[in-house]
């Protein structure tokens, strides 16, 4: 099965990182759901995108979860590939992260639980919907989306950096978990501070070096390839895919 051939669910796919890969895949031939929190706004960003589907999903509801597997695997006539890209930022429990930093105790318990719900057990629910239907079809592909390690330990970033590396461990547990099961499960991460939107406007550091959320399409087509076959429990950055898809070429 090629790129060409597979059906993908995007989460978090309506903008950022989501939207470039999801835009990237259906460009190399996939059929590809996305997802947002309004279903109206995930229907118009999939007008843009060839043979897309927009599907509303909050990933931190059961109900809502259920619901948009269902509808995806429906319209798209199954699902070979889940993209866990869903999550919310630092600006939600501080829009001034970056010019005036909270200590975690400063942090509300609310917005702690919100941004964990979002970003570690929201790739969990989805994950536990999609694996025992890609089992059942004899395969699948999982790709959850990371970011920098140093951001996981950054001064005044909780509960993003926790929700980030709570997500990390996650991954390497579901790897090891499926591991000869014929479902994959990889990681993926910009490698640096990307243009997402998650930044407060005006607040992008001067003089620092910005990734375009276009650097994920290489990666991510490739791993919905037939190159990609087997591939599994990597750690993949996407600023440095080529170097790292050389080495790995040289080593087989």
């Amino acid at each position: 099965m090629s790129a060409s051939t597979l059906k993908v669910l995007v989460t978090g796919g309506t903008s950022g990182l989501g939207l470039a890969m999801a835009s990237a895949l259906t460009a190399a031939g996939a059929t590809v759901a996305l997802t947002g929190r309004s279903a109206a706004r995930a229907a118009e960003v999939a007008t843009g995108l060839p043979g897309a589907a927009g599907i509303g999903l909050d990933v931190r509801e059961e109900s809502s979860v259920a619901q948009a597997v269902d509808q995806a695997w429906s319209r798209l006539g199954g699902i070979d590939m889940l993209v866990n890209n869903a999550g919310i930022g630092m600006r939600t429990v501080n829009p001034r992260f970056m010019t005036h930093p909270q200590g975690f105790w400063e942090v509300s318990a609310g917005g702690f639980r919100a941004v964990i719900e979002a970003n570690l057990t929201g790739y969990f629910l989805v994950a536990r919907e999609v694996t025992p239907r890609m089992l059942a079809a004899g395969g699948g592909r999982i790709v959850n989306i990371s970011v920098s390690h140093s951001t996981m330990v950054r001064a005044g970033f909780a509960p993003y950096g926790p929700s980030r590396a709570g997500s990390e461990a996650l991954s390497r547990v579901m790897a090891a978990d499926l591991r000869d099961t014929g479902v994959t499960v990889n990681l993926l991460l910009p490698g640096g501070p990307t243009v997402t939107g998650m930044l407060p406007p005006g607040h992008m550091p001067e003089g620092q070096r910005f990734l375009e959320p276009a650097v994920m399409g290489p990666p991510i087509v490739w791993l919905a390839s037939d190159q990609a076959v087997g591939v599994h429990d990597e750690r993949i950055i996407a600023a440095e895919f080529e170097h790292w898809l050389r080495d790995r070429n040289s080593r087989q």
